[in-house]
């Protein structure tokens, strides 16, 4: 992480340009995305990916957020999985999708319906769950995923549910192991300090480098979907003991 001072005036400026520049952008590329209903997946993903590179660029000059990846060769060039990612920040939301490309990020249905955000999101296809239906929510997951994988795409899952601050380790929920199970697909396990920079429900924006490490392929044929996530949230969390500095 970045060790150089900058004062809070300076970077409350630049964390209020950067948040005007969002409030902008989202309702700008909300409305393309309704027209881009029109058009096939990729040509929406394509889209949605240039308003991501775009604000990822944009936080590192304006509030000098620049990030490193490790791991990158653990991913694999014939074959998609489910992504079980670490969730401290919105950055991750951001900057994901650009490594795993067109994936589908399970999310709750209501989310859908929020105004702009919620369009943008419903146009690259996510799998969207009733959670207020609980008994059917885990075979929504599994139907809905499957389909998504054997697409070709893959399926983006925060197993903690929430946004967890530094430190902590949220309770990691069996969802995305079941459906690595039930379908014979990979598990890549992904640990990050992005709440180190841009902390849950904060307004100013921290400067530093934020630390993104891609583990090795999780098989998950003859195990169950409690070992599956044992070892991935295994291996995030000591990730997390190496990476996660103030």
């Amino acid at each position: 992480m970045s060790k150089k001072k900058y004062s809070s005036v300076n970077l409350f400026i630049r964390s209020l340009i950067f948040t005007i520049y969002s409030a902008t952008a989202i309702v700008l590329y909300s409305c393309l995305c309704i027209v881009s209903f029109l058009f096939p997946l990729h040509y929406r993903h394509a889209l949605i990916r240039s308003y991501l590179r775009m604000t990822i660029y944009l936080l590192k000059k304006l509030c000098y957020i620049n990030y490193s990846v490790e791991g990158l060769e653990n991913i694999p060039k014939k074959e998609v999985g489910i992504v079980l990612s670490k969730h401290q920040s919105t950055w991750e939301t951001f900057f994901l999708p650009l490594i795993f490309h067109d994936p589908a990020i399970i999310v709750k249905k209501e989310l859908l319906w929020v105004p702009f955000f919620g369009w943008g999101l419903a146009s690259t296809d996510p799998i969207s769950i009733n959670r207020s239906a609980k008994s059917s929510a885990m075979q929504q997951i599994i139907t809905k995923g499957r389909k998504s994988l054997e697409d070709g795409r893959w399926v983006l899952v925060f197993p903690e549910g929430t946004r967890v601050a530094p430190g902590v380790i949220g309770q990691y929920k069996l969802g995305g192991a079941r459906l690595a199970t039930a379908t014979g697909y990979p598990v890549i396990p992904v640990a990050h300090n992005a709440g180190r920079c841009w902390p849950r429900r904060r307004f100013i924006k921290r400067p530093g480098t934020i630390r993104l490490v891609i583990g090795p392929v999780i098989e998950t044929t003859g195990r169950t979907a409690d070992e599956v996530l044992k070892l991935a949230k295994g291996w995030i969390e000591d990730t997390m003991t190496r990476i996660d500095t103030p």
